[in-house]
């Protein structure tokens, strides 16, 4: 099997995202699984420059794997939800995941691959103009 790309858009903007099969897979089968993912974007409170999709609606049940708290620019991270919600984070600057508890890890599954000179600019467009429909695929 090839690597597989997700396809992310965020309001007016378009990015592919390589899946990291390899690293997260029981991550990566579970988001497929419920693919395509629709709902809105808003920016992150506690993660800096960040924007995540709430999922607490979605029958998602893992363990860590390939987690991080640091995660860079275009890294997505889905995290399990054990202290706070469910919740897909896309950061787009410098960010530290957390919520009011403090620092949490989420599972790095996926890496923006293109696109990602465009992606600050719709993380300060969700920060200034507040929040943005999201649609995940498999591209």
């Amino acid at each position: 099997m090839g690597v597989r790309n997700l396809l992310i858009q965020m309001g007016s903007e378009r990015f592919s995202a390589v899946l990291h099969e390899d690293r997260a897979p029981k991550t990566c089968n579970s988001i497929i699984e419920r693919l395509p993912i629709n709902g809105k974007i808003i920016h992150a409170r506690w993660s800096g420059e960040a924007m995540w999709l709430p999922l607490a609606n979605q029958p998602i049940n893992l363990d860590y794997e390939n987690q991080t708290c640091y995660p860079s620019k275009g890294e997505l991270l889905f995290y399990p939800g054990f202290v706070s919600e469910k919740e897909l984070l896309i950061p787009y600057g410098s960010s530290r995941f957390a919520s009011r508890s403090g620092v949490l890890a989420g599972n790095h599954f996926a890496t923006i691959s293109e696109g990602l000179d465009r992606l600050a600019k719709v993380g300060k467009s969700v920060l200034w103009e507040g929040a943005k429909d999201i649609s995940i695929r498999v591209s």
